[in-house]
Parts: C-alpha cells; structure tokens; sequence
C-alpha cells in the first residue's frame, strides 16, 4: 500500500475521499512510575518542563496514532483525516495512569 496519511483536518488538499470506511481510535495509557514520579516532583520544585513526563507522553502519542493506523490499515482504508488526540488522567486524584486516545475517520483517497 502507498504512503498512508493522516491528517488532523476533514479533507487532505490534493486528494478527494472516495470512501468513508468507519471510526478508528488508538488507545495508549501509561504509567509514570515510581522513579518518574518521584524524578518529576523534584524538577516540579526547581519549575520549568518536568521532561520526565515529556518523554513518556510522546511516546504514548506516537503508539495511539500507530494503533489507530494500524485498525484503519486492518479495516481497507489509506488515510485517517480530522484525527484528534485526548488525554485524560485515571483512576482519580492520585493518579499515575495517563491516557492519550488518537481518534478519526478511516477513509480510502485517491488523487484528484
């Protein structure tokens, strides 16, 4: 199969969807860690980026936009358009768990 895209807007310029194939969501929730949480909370108190987070949320995004893919590709599709990316943290207050969803619509292209 060609390059696969993926866009965060309904159409992709040059290209007209010829099927809308369904919903495709990819799902990555990631602990912190003791160690991360801990290592957080001490650049927490100097301030600026805790990067010990930053780390871990790219990759939680980059494995939601690979699985939600990877569904579409399983499904006949070549594209995903008006992807959108959420976070949510779970399980309450103290919670270590993030969640990062990738959500869109699998469709197949074609250039126009």
């Amino acid at each position: 199969m060609s390059l696969f895209q993926i866009v965060t807007t309904p159409t992709i310029q040059g290209y007209k969807i010829t099927k809308v194939v369904g919903l495709v969501t990819g799902l990555s929730p990631r602990t912190r860690g003791v160690g991360g949480v801990i290592y957080g909370a001490i650049q927490s108190l100097i301030g600026g980026e805790v990067t010990a987070f930053t780390v871990e949320i790219e990759k939680a995004r980059d494995e939601a936009v690979s699985r939600a893919v990877e569904k579409a590709r399983n499904i006949g599709a070549n594209a995903i358009v008006g992807l959108d990316l959420e976070t949510s943290d779970m399980g309450g207050e103290m919670s270590f768990i993030t969640l990062i969803s990738a959500t869109g619509t699998a469709v197949i292209i074609e250039p126009e």
